[in-house]
C-alpha cells in the first residue's frame, strides 16, 4: 500500500477488494489474458430517420457480436442538418426518411427483434429512455407534467378601491402558484426616457430608438465599439442598466438545429457593455460593467429566452452618462433603460432563466458578484408587507380586493412549461421533456416509453434488455414544481412566497437577502433534480429489473449538480470528442464521471467515446491518444459513438454530420479485433481494485455546477476528484485522510475559492479537521443561505475564527486544529510537502506529457502511464511503491515481462522507462522485490536491422463496390500518388502478397517491421495469422511462423471510405458509393493510403 493506513483500516479496504470480483492479485492476470464481460465496450446505437430494418438489425447485432461489442444502446434521431431541404420552409421536406415510423407498432416490433436477436447473440441492449438522444420527454408528457417555470403578469392599482380585474394568463398552460400585493418601491418605474435625454452615437443614426421606453423600436448592431453618449437637463440619479433584446417567441416545435442563426440569428447577441458617468471634473468614471451573453435563443439555454440583462451599481447622480459597448457581435437590441429603480443584477440567470450559451461551462459560471446594496430602503420591498391574494383569485383569474390605501403592485405568479422537447427525433417522437424535479412525473414517463417494451415482451423474451439510457443533460433549466414551495420552507426554515417579488429584478428586503433566496431556490433545484428525476427514474429500473445509465453534466443548460445527479444513478458516463484533440475542453465531462463514480462507489465509469463532427476519416490508431487520455481522467470502460443502423447493403450506407463510424459497413469494423483486445484489457486492469488520489477538491455548495474548481492548480505527480457536500456528511477521518464511505480516501480537502459556507456544511468541516483531516483554504465569511438569517451568519464568523485562529495567508499560512492541519495561502504542493505527502508518481518528462492514474487492490498496485505526444519520451520515473518488483504489462500485445533495471530507495521504486510517440504502459507490482539485474543496462530492448524485404509485391485490390483487381508493385508507394482512378480513390483492402529468402544467424527472434502503413494490417507468413497491426509501430514478433529459406509473407492492408467518396465527386466519375451526408467535395485532400515501407526484419536484443 503506498499510503501508511493503520490495520483496521487496511481490514476494511481488504474487505471492499474482496468485494470487487476484479480485486485480488491472483486474478489480476487472469483478466488481463481473458478480459471479463464488463471491458466489452458498449456503443450507441443510432436508428436515423426511420430508416429501420430487421434484416438490418439482424445483421447489425451480428458484426458487433463478432467484434466483440457487448451492448448497443438504441437511440432513435433524426439528423435535422441531412433532412430538411431547408430549414425555413414550413413543410419542411423529408429527404431520406424510412418506412418505419417511431412509436408505430412496426417500430416497436424492431425494437423488441433487436432485444431477441442479442438475447441470441449473447450480447445486450440498452434502450434511451425517449425518442431522440436528450432528454426524458415525448408525446405522453402532458403540460402539467412538463419542464416548468415561473412567469407573472402584475397591474398598478392606486387605494382605496374596491377592484375586480382579470388577469390575462402570461402563456398557454398557465397554472397559478400566488397572487400577492405589495406597496410599490420608490422609483420603481423611473426610467432615463421619462427624462427627455438627448442621445448621440456616432455609429448609429438612430440611437434614440433605444431610448424611447418602446423596446418594439429596435436597432441592429452591425459593428463594434458603439458609445452611447447621454445629455439630460438636470442631474439623474440611476441605479441600475436594463438592456432588453429585440425578441420573436421561438416555437417548441420549430427544428433543433445546431444553430439557430438561419431563423433567429438577427436577435442573438452576444457582447460587453459598461456605464459610465462624467464626474465633476469632466472626467469619465466607470460605474458597472458586464458581459451580453444572448447567444444562444433555444428553450433549451433557459425559458426566458429574451430575458432582459440587468445590471445593479451604487446610486450615481450626474447629467451626462455614456453606455459603451466595446466589443461584440452582429445582434438587436430592442430597449436601453437607465434607471433609478433598485433592481437586482443578474436576476434573470440567477432564476435559471437564462443559462450559458457556452457548451463548456466553468465551476465559476453560475457565480456572481455580491449586488449593489441599496441607498434607501423604500426602494426595496418588504416581505412582511407582501398581501397574499391567492385565496381572492379563481381559476380563471378574476382578482377580487379591497385595496388599502396607496399605491400598490399586484403581481399573478404562475407556472408554464419552458417549452424544451426531447430531441433530436421527428415530429411523431417529440413532446414535452418531463418534469426534473417530479419523480412521479419521472415514473410516469418511464413508464409510457420504456414501460411500453416490458409490457410488450414478458421477462423470459426480454432478457437481452439491460439498460435505460438518460444521454447528457441538454435541456435546459426549470425553477418550479408541485410541492416546491412546501419543501422549501421545509429545507430552509422560510416561506418562500414573500420573495417571490424577487423574481422580477426587485428587491425584496436588502439585495444580499434577495440574492440568498435564489440561492435557496437554486440549490433546491438541483438536489430535487437528483432525488426526484434521477431517482424516479432509477426506481422504475430497479423493480424491472434493468440499469440506469447516465452521463452526469449537461451541455449548455444544466441546472444540476454533476455529482449528486451522477450519484443518484446507477452508473454513469463522460464523453470526450476527437475534434478536441489538441484541446482540454473536454476534461470537465470525464473527470465529472470519474468523480462521481468515485465517491458514491461505482467502479464502471464509461465514457462516450470518440464522438466526432466529421466522417469516414477516423480509424482506430487515430483514437489511441485520446483513449488513453480518458483512461489517466478515471474512465475504465467505453461507450463508442457511434454505431449508426444499415437498414440495407447501400455502403457506407446510413451516416450522419456526428461519431466515428463504428458499423458493419465500415471499412476496416472487421478488423478491430486487435484494437478492442487492447481496450479490454486495458479497461479490466483499470477496472481493477480501486482508485486511489491524494486530493479532493470540494466543488461548494453552489448550484448549477457542472465542474469544480482546481485552484490552487493540481501539482504533477498527484490525483484528485472532485466531492461534493453530500458525501462529506459521512465522511471520517483515519491515519490523516479522509475517508468517503464509497472507501474513498484523501490526504488534503482543498476548499473552493470562495467566501460563503453554510454553518452546517462548515460545521463538518470543522469536524473533519479536528479528527485529523487537512484543509487547504480561506475562511468562509457568511452564509449563502437565507436559512436561520442572521444566526447563519454568526455562526459561520463563529466556527471560521475557532479554525482560522490567527491565520492571514501571508504570514501565517498554518495552524494545527484538534489532530488535523488548516491550510491557507500556499499552494497545494506546500501543504502536501509540509504534511509528508509525496507525489504518487515523480515524473522526469514534460508533466503534461505524461499522464498517469493508480489503483490498488488486494495485494497489488498498478499505474497506467500515457505519453500524450507525438513525441518520444524517457527518463526514470519514481513510484510510491517500496519492495515490490516492476513489471511492464503491454496491453496492446498482452506482453507481460519484469523490468530488470530499477532502484529502491526512500520508500520508493525508480523505474528507468521508454515512451515512443502516443505509447502507454502499465507498470505492475504484485510481488516481492527481487535484486535488481545489474547486469542489464535497460528496460527495453532495442532492434536491430537484419534485412530489407525488396522485390516486386503483387497486390489483390478487392473493392466492395466494384471488381477486384491484381498488379505489381515493383515499389511500394502512397495509393494516393498513383495516376489509375482505381488506386488513387480506392477504399478498402489490398493484399500485398511476396515470397523472401531468410538465411538464419545467431539472433534469437525475428520481428517483422511493415515501417509506414495506412491504416490497418493484418499478416500472415506461412498460412499463419498474427495480430491485426492497427498503429505505428507495425512490428510482430514473427519467429515461430518465420523458416529458413524461402517464406511466403501477405500483407492486407485496409483504409476508410473517405477516397473513394472523393473519388465519386470527380468530374465525369462512376459513382460507386452512397450516403445521405457529405461533409466533403472533391477537391478534399485524399488520406494517404497503403503500404509504404520500408518492410524489414528485425531481431530484438
Amino acid at each position: 500500500m503506498s499510503r501508511n493506513l493503520p490495520l483496521t483500516f487496511v481490514a476494511v479496504l481488504a474487505i471492499l477488494s474482496a468485494c470487487n470480483r476484479m480485486g485480488g492479485a491472483e486474478e489480476l492476470e487472469a483478466v488481463f489474458r481473458n478480459p471479463p464481460e464488463s471491458t466489452k465496450p458498449w456503443t450507441y446505437w443510432y436508428w436515423i430517420d426511420d430508416n429501420i430494418s430487421k434484416e438490418g438489425i439482424t445483421r447489425d447485432l451480428e458484426a458487433m457480436a463478432k467484434v466483440g461489442i457487448g451492448e448497443a444502446f438504441i437511440g432513435n434521431v433524426t439528423d435535422t442538418r441531412l433532412n430538411f431541404v431547408n430549414t425555413g420552409e414550413q413543410d419542411r421536406k423529408m429527404v431520406n426518411r424510412g418506412q418505419v415510423p417511431v412509436l408505430s407498432d412496426a417500430w416497436w416490433e424492431c425494437v423488441e427483434h433487436a432485444v431477441r436477436e442479442a438475447e441470441r447473440l449473447g450480447i445486450k441492449v440498452g434502450l434511451f429512455n425517449c425518442p431522440g438522444w436528450s432528454q426524458s420527454g415525448g408525446p405522453w408528457v402532458k403540460p402539467e407534467q412538463a419542464m416548468r417555470y415561473l412567469t407573472s403578469t402584475e397591474l398598478r392599482v392606486s387605494g382605496p378601491c374596491k377592484l375586480r380585474k382579470r388577469f390575462e394568463a402570461p402563456a398557454e398552460y398557465f397554472q397559478q402558484v400566488a397572487v400577492q400585493a405589495f406597496p410599490v418601491p420608490a422609483s420603481d418605474s423611473d426610467r432615463l426616457c421619462g427624462h427627455t435625454p438627448y442621445v448621440r452615437c456616432a455609429e448609429l443614426s438612430d440611437a434614440n430608438l433605444l431610448f424611447d421606453g418602446d423596446p418594439n423600436t429596435a436597432v441592429r448592431f452591425k459593428r463594434y465599439p458603439l458609445t452611447f453618449e447621454i445629455e439630460l437637463d438636470e442631474p439623474y440619479t440611476a441605479r441600475s442598466l436594463i438592456i432588453r433584446p429585440a425578441s420573436k417567441q421561438i416555437g417548441p416545435d420549430d427544428p433543433y438545429t445546431f444553430s439557430s442563426a438561419s431563423l433567429y440569428g438577427p436577435m442573438r447577441m452576444s457582447a460587453k457593455v459598461c456605464v459610465e458617468v462624467k464626474t465633476a471634473d469632466g472626467e469619465w468614471r466607470e460605474v458597472a460593467s458586464r458581459d451580453i451573453d444572448r447567444a444562444n435563443l433555444w428553450p433549451h439555454i433557459g425559458p426566458m429566452v429574451f430575458g432582459p440583462i440587468c445590471e445593479s451599481f451604487p446610486a450615481v447622480t450626474a447629467r451626462e452618462f455614456r453606455i459603451v459597448f466595446p466589443e461584440g457581435r452582429d445582434g438587436v437590441i430592442g430597449e436601453i433603460e437607465l434607471s433609478g429603480a433598485a433592481r437586482l443584477s443578474h436576476y434573470v440567470e440567477k432564476q435559471l432563466g437564462k443559462m450559458s450559451s457556452s457548451t463548456q461551462i466553468a465551476y465559476d459560471t453560475y457565480s456572481w458578484e455580491p449586488s449593489a446594496e441599496v441607498d434607501d430602503q423604500s426602494l426595496t420591498i418588504d416581505p412582511t408587507c407582501v398581501v397574499d391574494l391567492t385565496e381572492c383569485t379563481d381559476s380563471m383569474g378574476l382578482l377580487t380586493w379591497d385595496v388599502p390605501p396607496g399605491e400598490w403592485i399586484v403581481l399573478r405568479t404562475g407556472m408554464v412549461p419552458t417549452g424544451t422537447k426531447n430531441k433530436p427525433t421527428l415530429k411523431e417522437g417529440r413532446g414535452y421533456e418531463v418534469d426534473k424535479m417530479n419523480r412521479d412525473a419521472a415514473r410516469a414517463h418511464f413508464d409510457a416509453f420504456a414501460g411500453e417494451l416490458l409490457r410488450r415482451m414478458p421477462p423470459e423474451q426480454r432478457r437481452g434488455l439491460r439498460h435505460v439510457i438518460a444521454d447528457s443533460y441538454e435541456q435546459g433549466s426549470l425553477n418550479w414544481t408541485e410541492g416546491f414551495a412546501e419543501e422549501f420552507a421545509t429545507v430552509y426554515g422560510y416561506d418562500p412566497y414573500p420573495w417571490l417579488p424577487v423574481l422580477t429584478g426587485r428587491i425584496v428586503e436588502s439585495t444580499d437577502r434577495s440574492d440568498r433566496f435564489l440561492w435557496d431556490m437554486r440549490r433546491l433545484i438541483a438536489d430535487k433534480i437528483a432525488s426526484g428525476y434521477v431517482r424516479g427514474l432509477r426506481e422504475k429500473c430497479e423493480e424491472n429489473g434493468l440499469t440506469l445509465w447516465l452521463e452526469n453534466y449537461g451541455h449548455w443548460g444544466f441546472p444540476g449538480e454533476f455529482l449528486n445527479y451522477g450519484g443518484a444513478s446507477h452508473q454513469v458516463g463522460g464523453e470526450f470528442w476527437l475534434t478536441d484533440r489538441n484541446q482540454r475542453s473536454y476534461t470537465v465531462e470525464c473527470r465529472a464521471a470519474s468523480s462521481a463514480a468515485h465517491i458514491y462507489g461505482k467502479n464502471l465509469v464509461s465514457a462516450e467515446a470518440f464522438t466526432a463532427s466529421f466522417t469516414f476519416r477516423q480509424m482506430p490508431r487515430d483514437l489511441k491518444l485520446l483513449g488513453d487520455w480518458a483512461w489517466t481522467e478515471g474512465i475504465n470502460h467505453y461507450v463508442l459513438h457511434l454505431y449508426i443502423h444499415q437498414p440495407d447493403e447501400r455502403k457506407p450506407g446510413m451516416n450522419a454530420w456526428f461519431g466515428t463510424d463504428f458499423n458493419r459497413h465500415s471499412t476496416w469494423f472487421h478488423s478491430t479485433k486487435s484494437y478492442f483486445e487492447y481496450v479490454r484489457r486495458s479497461c479490466a486492469l483499470l477496472q481493477s481494485g480501486r482508485n486511489l488520489a491524494d486530493v479532493a477538491y470540494f466543488i461548494g455548495e453552489d448550484a448549477p455546477k457542472m465542474t469544480g474548481p482546481m485552484i490552487p492548480a493540481l501539482p504533477a505527480g498527484y490525483q484528485y476528484d472532485f466531492v461534493n457536500a453530500e458525501v462529506l456528511k459521512d465522511a471520517r477521518v483515519v491515519n490523516g485522510r479522509i475517508v468517503l464511505a464509497s472507501g474513498a480516501d484523501y490526504a488534503i480537502l482543498v476548499l473552493p475559492p470562495q467566501k460563503t459556507m453554510r454553518p452546517e456544511m462548515l460545521e463538518i468541516l470543522s469536524r473533519l479537521a479536528r479528527q485529523g483531516a487537512s484543509l487547504l483554504g480561506y475562511a468562509p465569511e457568511t452564509s449563502p443561505s437565507n436559512r436561520d438569517y442572521p444566526g447563519c451568519d454568526d455562526r459561520v464568523s463563529q466556527i471560521s475564527a475557532a479554525m482560522w485562529n490567527g491565520m492571514d495567508g501571508i504570514s501565517v499560512t498554518e495552524r494545527r486544529y484538534g489532530k488535523g492541519h488548516i491550510f491557507c495561502g500556499i499552494g497545494i504542493q506546500e501543504a502536501l510537502n509540509r504534511l509528508g505527502v509525496g507525489p504518487d508518481l515523480i515524473i522526469p518528462a514534460i508533466p503534461q506529457e505524461i499522464l498517469f492514474t493508480h489503483r490498488v487492490g488486494d495485494g497489488f498496485e498498478l499505474y497506467f502511464l500515457s505519453n500524450q505526444s507525438e513525441d518520444a519520451v524517457s527518463g526514470t520515473f519514481g513510484f510510491n511503491v517500496a519492495n515490490r518488483q516492476p513489471e511492464l504489462w503491454n496491453a496492446e500485445t498482452g506482453e507481460i515481462r519484469d523490468l530488470p533495471l530499477f532502484e529502491q530507495r526512500a520508500g520508493r521504486t525508480y523505474v528507468p522507462l521508454e515512451f515512443g510517440p502516443a505509447d502507454s504502459w502499465f507498470i505492475v507490482f504484485r510481488r516481492r522485490a527481487v535484486v535488481p539485474n545489474s547486469r542489464s543496462d535497460t528496460n527495453f530492448p532495442t532492434f536491430r536491422n537484419l534485412q530489407e524485404l525488396n522485390g516486386n509485391w503483387n497486390v489483390a485490390f478487392r473493392p466492395v463496390y466494384d471488381t477486384a483487381r491484381e498488379m505489381t508493385f515493383r515499389e511500394l508507394d502512397d495509393w494516393t500518388q498513383s495516376d489509375d482512378p482505381y488506386i488513387r480513390y480506392f477504399s478498402g483492402t489490398a493484399t500485398y502478397k511476396m515470397s523472401f529468402e531468410y538465411r538464419a544467424g545467431t539472433e534469437k527472434n525475428v520481428w517483422l517491421d511493415l515501417g509506414t502503413v495506412h491504416a490497418l494490417a493484418d499478416v500472415t507468413l506461412n498460412g499463419q495469422s498474427f495480430r491485426t497491426l492497427w498503429r505505428s509501430p507495425y512490428r510482430v514478433d514473427i519467429s515461430e511462423a518465420l523458416k529458413e529459406g524461402y517464406n511466403t509473407i501477405e500483407v492486407t492492408v485496409t483504409n476508410c471510405w473517405l477516397n473513394r467518396l472523393i473519388g465519386d465527386l470527380q468530374f465525369g466519375a462512376r459513382k460507386y458509393t452512397w450516403v445521405p451526408y457529405v461533409d466533403w467535395n472533391a477537391e478534399t485532400p485524399l488520406l494517404p493510403s497503403g503500404l509504404i515501407g520500408p518492410v524489414t526484419l528485425l531481431t530484438r536484443e
